[in-house]
């Protein structure tokens, strides 16, 4: 099972955020366990798919307002219907992850046992450093092309030609990006299905 527990960032000296991101990932993202407040500005949810918890985290790592740890492991059964009273190791792992992304560049962090919670971390950090680097050009254009859209409709909404979009998207790291979030959300996913198997020394 995979845990994210999100923590606002820089809390004591700006407004509570919390409620319009709770808000926001309910409204975006299904959860096995939807995100509720846990305590002060820190939320927590339950996911089993992989690749929507990825997405997820890099999308609130990017804002630059939130510290993100992921926990990976296995939860005792049968789950209580709130959240914040689930236990066991996912839980555990996401309470050191979110307290070790408070001091990473990326603003994130992944926690899990064996040798696979070090590579998925690495990789993601690498996508959130990625995300945070972009110019809002190439963000724009990102974006566009991430909703569906093609380079050539990307250029006619931006009135820009199809040649700097695809100079705003290949700056950006955008495809190549989008290629390993999945074959990282997909590697989550499957190192998330062995908990239920028991957990690796």
């Amino acid at each position: 099972m995979i845990v994210i527990t999100i923590d606002q960032r820089k809390s004591r000296s700006g407004p509570d955020k919390v409620e319009s991101l709770l808000s926001r990932l309910a409204s975006d993202y299904e959860a096995t366990r939807g995100f509720e407040r846990t305590a002060g500005d820190e939320i927590q949810g339950v996911f089993e798919d992989g690749t929507v918890a990825v997405i997820l985290a890099l999308d609130v790592a990017h804002t630059g307002e939130w510290s993100v740890g992921i926990g990976v492991g296995s939860v005792q059964t049968p789950m209580p219907r709130e959240t914040r009273a689930g236990r066991g190791p996912a839980f555990e792992y996401a309470r050191d992850a979110v307290e070790r992304a408070k001091n990473t560049s990326a603003s994130l962090a992944l926690s899990g046992p064996g040798d696979e919670a070090e590579r998925l971390e690495a990789e993601l950090q690498i996508l959130a450093l990625v995300n945070a680097r972009r110019t809002d050009s190439s963000a724009e254009a990102g974006i566009l092309v991430s909703k569906g859209l093609t380079q050539r409709q990307v250029a006619a909404s931006l009135e820009i030609s199809q040649q700097a979009v695809s100079a705003r998207l290949t700056s950006g790291l955008w495809y190549e990006a989008a290629r390993l979030a999945d074959v990282a959300g997909r590697a989550l996913d499957s190192y998330s299905m062995t908990m239920d198997e028991g957990e690796p020394a």
